[in-house]
């Protein structure tokens, strides 16, 4: 029976979710990859349990992970909070969210009322839990009226199925308004999932962020790491393990440009001048805005999850740090024409 780590919480930091009550570990670990059908359960235990040894205590899925079935990602989690760690329930954070296809037929995708709310009452079953702790919508609906979806999502609280409840993916524009229409419901947007990491900057540059910290939200960024891009593991190549050979849909081989590439090399000098790998650099770029709560991480194995959680050992850059960092950033914007 696994006992957890008595000094779990010593290292870890947390942050509070916005304006909210609620404190996020910095680093959480996401079921997006390697938790789904085809994976192996005795690595996926060890490495849920290895993140709740360091102090990560927010564990966040969605109602279609899982490869090749979607929903194997909640079920296995399911069954390993069952077994392991329910006794630890209040100790932990579990988030999911429905919007993307999840069964055939006109109410199994998007945001209606129906599906969203459907979706949760399959996803509780699958965790074998009462209420999740975050629920969102994975992505606005063009076709749905808003106040259709944020309804659904404040009755999720209102059901006590959830706690709170959040958004992933939706613009400047229609994040300002779901938060005015939870705002009206009274069931405040706790947080936001975008995409945000060195590579993809788009929160900061279109003011997404400045959006969420005048609505009083947090910020909870996925693909900090650039899909593994910014672990360094394809500075050299693709290994043929790679998830862009495999069961990866979202990392194409084109995204992996001997320009992005390079980026990466230089990228990982100044990582090791300052101590870290390139993935714990990256993850510390990322959480060095006040407005971002968490990093969501992934994970193929235990000792990767222990080797990100050291990037919290370093979260401060020198100017001239940032300045190589932009500089080197910036070398992807120029136009073709420019380039030597």
């Amino acid at each position: 029976m696994y006992t957890p780590n008595k000094t779990r919480y010593e290292k870890m930091l947390y942050r509070r979710c916005g304006q909210s009550g609620l404190m996020l570990p910095a680093i959480s670990l996401g079921l997006w990859h390697n938790f789904g059908a085809g994976d192996n359960y005795d690595n996926m235990s060890d490495m849920i349990t290895t993140a709740f040894d360091l102090g990560i205590t927010h564990f966040d899925l969605a109602n279609n992970y899982g490869y090749p079935h979607t929903g194997s990602a909640e079920e296995n989690f399911g069954n390993i909070l069952k077994s392991e760690l329910e006794k630890y329930r209040d100790e932990i954070l579990i988030s999911t969210k429905a919007g993307f296809a999840m069964w055939p037929g006109p109410y199994g995708d998007w945001g209606s009322r129906k599906y969203l709310l459907s979706s949760l009452d399959a996803s509780l079953k699958r965790l074998r839990v009462d209420y999740v702790d975050i629920f969102y919508s994975h992505r606005p609906d063009p076709e749905t009226p808003m106040e259709e979806t944020m309804g659904a999502l404040a009755s999720a609280v209102h059901q006590g199925k959830a706690l709170y409840v959040g958004i992933s993916n939706y613009d400047e524009e229609s994040t300002e308004k779901a938060a005015k229409i939870l705002r009206q419901l009274g069931v405040p947007l706790l947080i936001h999932q975008p995409k945000y990491s060195m590579f993809s900057r788009r929160p900061e540059e279109e003011g997404l962020f400045s959006i969420l910290e005048k609505e009083g939200a947090g910020a909870i960024v996925y693909s900090p790491l650039a899909q593994g891009i910014l672990a360094g593991r394809y500075i050299d190549g693709i290994p043929d393990d790679s998830r862009v050979h495999t069961s990866g849909v979202f990392l194409k081989e084109e995204d992996l440009t001997e320009e992005r590439r390079a980026k990466a090399k230089k990228l990982k000098e100044i990582a090791e001048a300052r101590g870290q790998d390139l993935a714990q650099m990256a993850l510390a770029w990322v959480l060095r805005r006040g407005e971002v709560t968490s990093a969501l991480i992934g994970a193929s194995h235990p000792e990767q999850i222990i080797d990100d959680v050291k990037a919290l050992s370093n979260l401060d850059f020198t100017d001239d740090e940032l300045q190589k960092i932009q500089k080197i950033l910036e070398e992807d914007q120029l136009p073709k024409k420019a380039k030597k």
